[in-house]
């Protein structure tokens, strides 16, 4: 569903030297190109012709059309035969979409006992992309080269992942992060410059009071909470007690739930996609005021991730808008995805690994089994207190973490593959948790997560892969870094340092 308003625009590239006809063949060969992947399944946006483009107008044209189009999230190109490339020069400086260059061919295979000069040229893909390929390069154009047959699966795999790239970029260019409350005082790496976040990679971030939440949860109906709280009952396994009304624990409960929906019609009103907290300002000092909240809304984070909202802890947008870019692009893939934090260290050898939660902020979509709904004291923030909770571990299985960092001259995407795996019970610890190994190994993966300047917040997927943050990273224009099963801390502080050497330059030449 949440890629059923976008489409993809396929572009062809052709000239009028081979005359009308060739022209009217190229066009078909396209149409039944873009069906067939269409009816792939493979697809997880629909791919729409926009036909050949013949002369210079028409590319640009076509690219004023794609800018303009709210539907259209990329543009994929492909040269089916020699296209002049100056010709694509006016409509590439006006597009402003994402692109894909698509380097395939119509027929999979040479017809050796048939082909002729007509054939030739007609076939052209092998130096019309070529010529196509110079002039973006000659130009800086940002874009993802594919190459392989079109009916192959893993073409459209490739395809199908910047697809989804795309859908989270455009979703975040009109994002608004709200944050409740400010950062955590004296807290850098999940601070930054929020005005080059908005020109680089899209979203917009607002501070909004504690003070307009509570005017929210005034207004918010018993009847309603009441509803909520028995969905609560229905979807996660619990202690009888929490129905108990005349306990704290179900006051507790009905509270979270009250605090989840004041939280949800806030972000409907202002139309934000994401939202920050902060465990020291929750409204009132004294619990007890309508003008507060009686507990950190960690159970209310928990199901509004799941959804689909951006959230970073202790105000951190950066991590909000990022949680936000990754459900996106995670939809209708099968595992899941969750804030997360480094939280302890266990050594033990090789299975030294770092057990991942926070107080309560961790969606339930990672999770191995159903959730448990607990409530339980918490020593932590303005309000020490029993909170509501979902509790769980989660899911065995590789995947992929992603954080981004402020450097002063640039953002730097780090990227971190893991594998989490089975935890030990935890009785005194009744949060949400995951465990995992960064790759290569503990040893390689935390040190150079931690010397490419890592946070201690990241975002999680068990479905997404480096694949799709190098796409992000490459439509956004930002630093990547990727920490994978073959770094060595000796080559990784050789790229960091090259890149810095790099976006000094380019800086200075800017």
């Amino acid at each position: 569903m949440a890629f059923e308003n976008y489409e993809v625009w396929f572009v062809t590239g052709a000239q009028l030297l081979y005359g009308g006809d060739a022209v009217i063949a190229v066009d078909g060969h396209s149409t039944e190109m873009v069906n067939g992947l269409n009816n792939s399944g493979n697809l997880p946006v629909k791919v729409v012709y926009k036909g050949t483009a013949n002369s210079s107008r028409e590319v640009t044209d076509v690219m004023k059309a794609a800018n303009n189009d709210p539907r259209c999230i990329g543009v994929i190109t492909w040269m089916h035969t020699f296209s002049p490339a100056k010709m694509w020069i006016h409509g590439l400086q006006q597009l402003n979409k994402p692109l894909l260059h698509l380097h395939t061919q119509y027929n999979a295979e040479i017809p050796w006992d048939t082909m002729d000069m007509d054939f030739m040229n007609l076939n052209q893909s092998a130096h019309g992309d070529r010529e196509f390929g110079h002039i973006c390069t000659r130009m800086r154009i940002r874009r993802k080269v594919v190459v392989g047959y079109w009916k192959d699966a893993d073409t459209q795999h490739k395809i199908a992942v910047w697809m989804r790239v795309c859908a989270g970029w455009a979703d975040a260019q009109d994002m608004l992060i709200v944050r409740f409350g400010d950062q955590m005082n004296n807290v850098a790496v999940t601070d930054g410059d929020k005005v080059e976040a908005e020109q680089r990679m899209g979203y917009h971030v607002d501070y909004c009071p504690v003070s307009e939440l509570m005017e929210y949860q005034k207004r918010v109906e018993a009847t309603d909470v009441d509803a909520l709280v028995a969905e609560y009952f229905r979807l996660y396994d619990h202690d009888a007690i929490l129905e108990d009304k005349s306990t704290e624990e179900y006051r507790k409960v009905w509270n979270s739930a009250r605090a989840e929906l004041a939280i949800r019609a806030l972000l409907k009103d202002k139309g934000a996609k994401g939202f920050t907290t902060n465990f020291d300002d929750l409204g009132d000092v004294d619990p007890e005021s309508p003008n507060c909240f009686d507990q950190i809304p960690g159970l209310a984070s928990q199901r509004l991730m799941a959804e689909g909202y951006g959230f970073g802890a202790e105000g951190d947008w950066k991590s909000a808008a990022l949680y936000r870019t990754v459900w996106v692009m995670n939809q209708g893939l099968p595992t899941g995805c969750s804030f997360l934090e480094d939280y302890t260290l266990n050594f033990d050898g090789a299975n030294s690994s770092i057990l991942q939660s926070h107080m309560l902020e961790i969606c339930p979509l990672i999770a191995a089994n159903r959730p448990r709904l607990e409530v339980h004291f918490l020593g932590i923030g303005v309000r020490k207190t029993p909170t509501a909770r979902l509790v769980f571990t989660s899911k065995v299985g590789k995947g992929c973490t992603a954080t981004v960092v402020d450097l002063g001259n640039r953002f730097r995407l780090i990227v971190n593959d893991v594998e989490c795996i089975e935890p030990k019970p935890l009785p005194k610890l009744p949060v949400a948790s995951a465990l995992w190994i960064p790759m290569p190994n503990f040893e390689v993966g935390a040190g150079a997560w931690i010397l490419a300047g890592g946070t201690h917040h990241s975002c999680f997927s068990y479905d997404l892969t480096a694949e799709y943050w190098e796409d992000y990273a490459e439509i956004a224009g930002i630093e990547m870094v990727h920490i994978h099963k073959d770094t060595t801390i000796s080559e990784f502080k050789k790229e960091l340092r090259m890149n810095e050497v790099y976006y000094m330059l380019n800086k200075a030449l800017c």
